[in-house]
């Protein structure tokens, strides 16, 4: 009689990097004849991948192991990632978690589930984030269309508010040659559009002589890829060089996500950010001198210590008045061990939640006027799944358009005539 298939179930947390990792170890344990189901059903394994930028973060993290183990008194329960660095003992104290990995031991977890104990208590493996030097590439594949491609892990830099270098340790990445060999990989998969992930990626190359740019070099020429997007980068690292790159380039698309933070100087000194808005303004000033039809999405938190009304109006004002196309809005979170958990004139949740709402209202604004300009015009879509009875896709500019039609065209691209903008989606015709 043949052993039954063991069950495992991966949930994942965060950010575009951590879905590819999650994705790189859930395919190693298929490989090891392991059944992947969802995190919903019931399995032998539930492993959490977690994130810990935020509070919410972590009460997520916790929600989630204790489902897993209603679902199935018996499951081994492993967590790993951020949250498991971070806070390896806050996890060990939640009832049902057999193992918490680090993030030098997170690819090993196959092999350490062979060594638990069930009646032993719960087992930490963390190594001293000092210590943790290796990286390991990978990619995420459960999204036919497009993937996740992780080419740096880490940070040097330390914002005042930023937990991810005490959770992911020093700036890291691979040799452009074992990259591209990861990247070609990817290319055999169904994926269309490969998107690039990391910590910090414009770092990419660091120590070396290679850099970020000689890597976007060497992807343009990938076979069996259409388009190649840059997840985020910081505007200290956007150089002239990427942006007149990308502007050439068929294959990467038209479209940036670039961190800011604050409009203010001040905050952004006392964020210990690399750069002054004048900086920030330049980088957007140049990609829309050369790329007119560029999407440039900004990142910003609000609520940091110190923000007064004075410095929330002078982001507000230089953000309205940039040429971008959409925001992400955070409302600063306190974590511990950050430098800006001991600074003073702490802003009540009242007034981050006050400052998000109009942020947000504003990104909203930005959105549907960006959209406005290519109404009436043609653009390239990638489609990438059904919902409603409509075909739903991307623009190379990551425009979300919309079509009626019956037959499935996801994975390919068309050109579209956009024609009614509904603000977060456009109508579009094939």
């Amino acid at each position: 009689m043949s052993t039954p298939t063991k069950r495992v179930a991966f949930h994942t947390l965060g950010c575009k990097l951590n879905f590819s990792e999650t994705a790189t170890i859930s395919r190693d344990f298929i490989r090891h004849g392991f059944e992947k189901v969802d995190y919903r059903d019931e399995a032998d394994i539930y492993v959490l991948n977690t994130c810990s930028v935020t509070e919410n973060a972590d009460k997520e993290a916790r929600k989630l192991i204790r489902k897993a183990k209603r679902r199935n008194p018996n499951s081994s329960v492993a967590v790993i990632g951020c949250y498991a660095q971070l806070k390896p003992n806050d996890i060990a104290e939640i009832d049902g978690v057999d193992i918490i990995l680090g993030a030098e031991e997170k690819f090993n977890l196959l092999n350490h589930l062979n060594e638990i104990d069930l009646n032993s208590g719960t087992k930490v493996i963390q190594t001293e984030i000092d210590h943790v030097h290796k990286f390991t590439p990978s990619y995420s594949s459960g999204e036919r269309t497009r993937s996740f491609l992780k080419v740096q892990d880490g940070c040097d830099y330390t914002c005042s508010f930023c937990t991810i270098p005490l959770a992911r340790g020093k700036s890291r990445s691979d040799s452009i040659e074992n990259t591209m060999k990861i990247a070609r990989e990817l290319a055999k998969t169904d994926a269309r559009e490969i998107v690039l992930t990391g910590v910090n990626i414009g770092d990419f190359g660091k120590g070396s002589d290679e850099s970020f740019f000689n890597l976007i070099q060497q992807l343009d020429s990938l076979d069996g890829i259409d388009r190649i997007r840059i997840s985020s980068i910081e505007p200290n690292l956007l150089t002239n060089d990427i942006i007149n790159f990308c502007a050439s380039s068929r294959k990467f698309m038209p479209h940036f996500h670039v961190p800011l933070q604050s409009g203010s100087d001040k905050i952004l000194g006392a964020m210990r950010r690399r750069y002054k808005r004048n900086l920030f303004e330049e980088r957007v000033t140049k990609i829309k001198s050369i790329i007119p039809d560029a999407c440039i999405g900004v990142d910003v938190i609000v609520g940091f210590p110190g923000e007064t009304d004075v410095d929330f109006l002078k982001t507000y004002n230089f953000l309205n008045d940039l040429d971008i196309s959409y925001l992400h809005v955070f409302s600063y979170s306190e974590r511990p061990n950050t430098d800006a958990v001991e600074m003073g004139g702490v802003i009540s949740k009242e007034k981050r939640t006050e400052r998000s709402k109009m942020l947000h209202i504003l990104s909203d604004k930005k959105r549907r006027y960006f959209h406005d300009k290519f109404v009436n015009t043609k653009r390239p879509v990638l489609f990438e799944n059904m919902k409603n009875g409509k075909m739903l896709g991307h623009t190379d500019n990551y425009i979300q358009v919309q079509v009626d039609e019956s037959m499935t065209l996801i994975n390919t691209i068309h050109l579209v005539k956009l024609s009614l903008n509904h603000g977060t989606v456009v109508n579009g015709e094939l």
